[in-house]
């Protein structure tokens, strides 16, 4: 089969693989479309240390069902799935208490950070347990469904966010994520949603999105006394805006991981009495995204810049490094 390797740090290259096998209770997709998260660009040159070459990476992905293993009654060969990025144990104490993200033998597809190694789906075909594997509406593309796993961390992250129907909240960050957030916001009643982030263009499609005002994050300063933010880039600026926006007693949702340490204001926390959440992954909103998107709740073709063969994806890859402007999602099609 072809599958995008990156084959060294800065080396992705399209190459022949085997097929992966399929054990018990597995299902082997055929994937018809994955798209490039922020994560596996900022993984490309080793600065994560979550993707060891070499790996096929890619975890945000769609396709049809191809062949399924020994125990998987209730799928067809040719229906139309996606998949969790997430794998768990199904046994340790945090998937008994049904935070499967925070599971003590997680692992993620396309990811391979030492311990282990779980090539992803920027391949023709991708063997997954049956768990994590979700029918997909029938309203929604291939390419749509590929934006469901980043659909599930905005929802996730708004889930855990303790909020109250009209409240204010500030989402710093419009790119990918924060800007399901701001859509997620909204659906869940909050009345006053405000954008921050440094780009103009970013800004106005939060707008488009729902957003009920935005903010240049230059005067973000301006933005203050609101019940809640949630902060999706991961970096120390950002992350003070969220806490300086928030009036006293209010929340801050950490969603962004860009820098691994960022600088913490942690006496003003303490002082103006602010809750402070990290947000992982997803864990069991798929139904949820999925449903969101096919009653347009939540709408992601604003949010995807291209579609391209597998066999651009270096090229794809390469831009989206160097920060190429206006662009925001890009699929790739094994």
């Amino acid at each position: 089969m072809n599958a995008l390797l990156l084959r060294d740090y800065m080396k992705l290259e399209l190459v022949q693989m085997a097929e992966p096998a399929i054990a018990a209770g597995d299902v082997l997709v055929r994937v018809r479309a994955c798209g490039i998260c922020g994560s596996d660009v900022h993984g490309l040159d080793g600065a994560t240390g979550r993707r060891i070459p070499p790996l096929v990476m890619g975890h945000e992905a769609a396709g049809e069902v191809a062949a399924v293993g020994s125990g998987v009654s209730d799928l067809r060969v040719g229906d139309r799935v996606t998949f969790d990025s997430t794998i768990s144990c199904g046994h340790c104490p945090y998937c008994a208490r049904g935070e499967a993200n925070l599971c003590d033998h997680r692992e993620v597809l396309g990811v391979s950070p030492g311990p282990y190694r779980r090539h992803g789906a920027f391949a023709e075909y991708i063997a997954v347990p049956r768990p994590i594997v979700y029918r997909l509406p029938d309203n929604l593309t291939f390419e749509q469904a590929a934006l469901i796993e980043a659909v599930s961390v905005a929802i996730h992250a708004v889930a855990l966010t303790p909020l109250r129907p009209q409240d204010s909240v500030a989402v710093v960050g419009s790119g990918m994520i924060g800007l399901l957030v701001v859509q997620a916001l909204r659906h869940a009643g909050c009345a006053r949603v405000v954008a921050i982030d440094t780009n103009e263009q970013r800004l106005r499609l939060a707008r488009q999105l729902g957003a009920t005002a935005t903010a240049n994050a230059a005067d973000a300063g301006a933005v203050r006394d609101l019940d809640a933010a949630i902060e999706c880039v991961g970096a120390s600026e950002p992350v003070a805006a969220a806490l300086a926006c928030v009036r006293k007693g209010g929340a801050v949702t950490l969603v962004g991981n860009l820098a691994a340490h960022v600088e913490f204001p942690l006496q003003a926390v303490v002082t103006r009495q602010i809750r402070v959440q990290g947000s992982c992954a997803s864990s069991g909103e798929y139904p949820a995204a999925m449903e969101m998107m096919a009653t347009g709740a939540i709408q992601v073709d604003p949010l995807i810049s291209a579609v391209a063969p597998l066999a651009e994806g270096p090229a794809w890859f390469d831009r989206l490094y160097r920060h190429e402007p206006g662009l925001m999602k890009v699929i790739l099609r094994p």
